[in-house]
C-alpha cells in the first residue's frame, strides 16, 4: 500500500477533477439532451455514486482512505477517457450520433466495473466495497433511463 498520503491525494484530485471535466463535455455534446437542466441532472447522477463511494470511505476506511479513493479515482478516469474519442468525433463534426454516444458509454461502463474490481484488490479493502459500487451503478442507470431519458 502506498504511503505517501500526499501524493494520493493529489493524484486522486487530479483524477477526479479531470474526469469531471471530460464527462461534463461528453454530456454537453450529446444529441441525446434536450436542456441544460437535463445535462445537469445526469451529470449529478453520474457523478453521485462516486461522491458516496468517497463518503463512505472516508467515513469507514481508516488507514485506507487515501489510497483507496485514489484508485477509485483511477477508475472513474479511466472512464471518462474511453468518452473521449466520441468527444473530440462530436466536437469537430465528422460523428454526432446517439448509437456513438450509447456505445462510448457502454464501453466506459463495462471498463469501469472490471476496473473497480480491480482498484478494490488493489487497495485491499472488502470486496463488498465493489458489490455496493454496481448497486450504485445499476441505480444511476435506472435513474438515467427513466427521469433523465424517460426510457421506462
Amino acid at each position: 500500500m502506498n504511503s505517501i498520503p500526499y501524493k494520493n491525494q493529489i493524484q486522486f484530485l487530479i483524477y477526479f477533477s479531470l474526469s469531471t471535466l471530460f464527462t461534463w463535455w461528453f454530456v454537453s455534446l450529446s444529441p441525446m439532451y434536450i436542456s441544460i437542466g437535463q445535462e445537469i441532472l445526469s451529470t449529478f447522477i453520474a457523478g453521485g455514486k462516486w461522491g458516496l463511494q468517497i463518503i463512505l470511505a472516508f467515513v469507514f476506511l481508516r488507514n485506507q482512505r487515501w489510497y483507496f479513493v485514489k484508485n477509485i479515482g483511477f477508475v472513474c478516469f479511466l472512464g471518462s477517457c474511453i468518452l473521449m474519442p466520441y468527444v473530440v468525433l462530436s466536437y469537430f463534426g465528422v460523428v454526432n450520433d446517439s448509437l456513438f454516444f450509447i456505445g462510448s458509454l457502454v464501453a466506459s461502463v463495462v471498463a469501469m466495473i472490471y476496473y473497480y474490481y480491480k482498484a478494490v484488490k488493489l487497495s485491499q479493502v472488502n470486496i463488498k466495497w465493489w458489490i455496493f459500487w454496481l448497486f450504485c451503478l445499476g441505480i444511476a442507470i435506472t435513474l438515467q433511463l427513466t427521469i433523465v431519458f424517460h426510457v421506462i
